[in-house]
């Protein structure tokens, strides 16, 4: 169980969105994010990852990483 506090606008758009098609306004959340949790999860996954970045490696070093420095 949840709750959530929207805009008057979004909670208007939303209550007419469930008024037109006959669903409930939880019913269009519920769509809305498993639509977009994996595009949420990839993005802030890919932010958390650049903010932690490390130097970049010399060509040597990856052949090295790879084991391919034979």
């Amino acid at each position: 169980m949840m709750s959530i506090r929207l805009s008057d606008e979004m909670e208007r758009r939303l209550s007419d969105l469930a008024t037109r098609t006959g669903r409930t306004k939880a019913y269009h959340v519920v769509e809305l994010i498993e639509d977009h949790i994996d595009d949420l999860e990839d993005r802030y996954l890919a932010e958390a990852r650049l903010e932690k970045r490390r130097p970049p490696l010399s060509g040597e070093q990856i052949r090295k990483n790879l084991g391919l420095d034979r």
